[in-house]
Protein backbone atom coordinates (compact mmCIF):
# COMPACT_ATOMS: atom_id res chain seq x y z
CA UNK A 1 0.00 0.00 0.00
CA UNK A 2 1.55 3.21 -1.00
CA UNK A 3 1.80 6.02 1.24
CA UNK A 4 2.14 9.50 1.14
CA UNK A 5 5.95 11.05 2.06
CA UNK A 6 4.54 14.48 2.82
CA UNK A 7 8.37 15.61 2.61
CA UNK A 8 9.67 13.05 5.35
CA UNK A 9 12.31 10.54 4.91
CA UNK A 10 12.93 6.49 4.96
CA UNK A 11 15.65 5.09 6.59
CA UNK A 12 17.20 2.01 5.40
CA UNK A 13 19.16 -0.18 7.59
CA UNK A 14 21.28 -3.13 6.45
CA UNK A 15 23.32 -5.12 9.01
CA UNK A 16 26.05 -7.71 8.47
CA UNK A 17 28.04 -9.67 10.71
CA UNK A 18 31.28 -11.43 10.30
CA UNK A 19 29.18 -14.35 11.16
CA UNK A 20 26.96 -14.00 8.29
CA UNK A 21 29.36 -12.99 5.76
CA UNK A 22 30.54 -16.27 4.36
CA UNK A 23 27.26 -17.94 4.13
CA UNK A 24 25.55 -16.64 0.92
CA UNK A 25 25.07 -14.01 -1.34
CA UNK A 26 21.55 -13.72 -0.22
CA UNK A 27 22.65 -11.75 3.03
CA UNK A 28 25.46 -9.26 1.49
CA UNK A 29 24.96 -5.54 2.06
CA UNK A 30 24.30 -5.26 -1.41
CA UNK A 31 21.36 -7.56 -1.34
CA UNK A 32 19.90 -6.45 1.48
CA UNK A 33 20.57 -2.80 0.01
CA UNK A 34 18.66 -3.68 -3.07
CA UNK A 35 15.50 -5.72 -1.43
CA UNK A 36 14.94 -2.41 1.06
CA UNK A 37 15.19 0.12 -2.37
CA UNK A 38 12.84 -2.70 -4.39
CA UNK A 39 10.14 -2.77 -1.54
CA UNK A 40 10.64 1.76 -0.90
CA UNK A 41 9.82 1.87 -4.35
CA UNK A 42 7.28 -0.61 -4.57
CA UNK A 43 5.56 1.49 -1.69
CA UNK A 44 6.18 4.92 -2.76
CA UNK A 45 8.88 6.01 -0.27
CA UNK A 46 10.33 8.30 -2.28
CA UNK A 47 13.01 9.76 0.03
CA UNK A 48 15.07 7.30 1.11
CA UNK A 49 18.71 6.71 2.97
CA UNK A 50 20.98 4.05 3.70
CA UNK A 51 22.09 3.43 7.11
CA UNK A 52 24.92 0.18 7.65
CA UNK A 53 26.75 -1.40 10.27
CA UNK A 54 28.77 -4.21 8.09
CA UNK A 55 30.72 -6.84 10.58
CA UNK A 56 28.94 -5.46 13.60
CA UNK A 57 27.55 -8.38 15.36
CA UNK A 58 23.49 -8.37 16.26
CA UNK A 59 24.64 -9.44 20.11
CA UNK A 60 26.44 -5.91 20.38
CA UNK A 61 24.14 -2.48 20.95
CA UNK A 62 27.07 -1.13 19.30
CA UNK A 63 26.13 -0.30 15.99
CA UNK A 64 27.19 3.61 14.66
CA UNK A 65 24.89 2.96 11.43
CA UNK A 66 21.49 1.90 13.70
CA UNK A 67 22.60 4.31 16.40
CA UNK A 68 22.85 7.08 13.92
CA UNK A 69 19.46 6.41 12.45
CA UNK A 70 17.92 5.97 15.82
CA UNK A 71 19.62 10.09 16.49
CA UNK A 72 18.11 11.18 13.22
CA UNK A 73 14.64 9.40 13.67
CA UNK A 74 14.15 11.34 17.28
CA UNK A 75 14.65 14.60 15.70
CA UNK A 76 11.31 13.72 13.51
CA UNK A 77 12.63 13.97 10.10
CA UNK A 78 12.00 10.06 9.31
CA UNK A 79 8.63 9.04 8.15
CA UNK A 80 9.61 5.15 9.05
CA UNK A 81 12.37 3.05 8.97
CA UNK A 82 12.64 -0.39 6.76
CA UNK A 83 15.42 -3.51 7.62
CA UNK A 84 15.79 -6.48 5.78
CA UNK A 85 15.00 -9.84 8.27
CA UNK A 86 16.53 -12.71 8.61
CA UNK A 87 13.80 -15.82 6.23
CA UNK A 88 13.37 -19.04 8.18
Amino acid sequence: MKQPNNGKLTALYERLSKDDEQKSDSVSIAHQKQILEDYAHKNGCQNSRHFTDDGVRGTTFKRPGLDAMLEEIRWETWQRSLSKTKAA
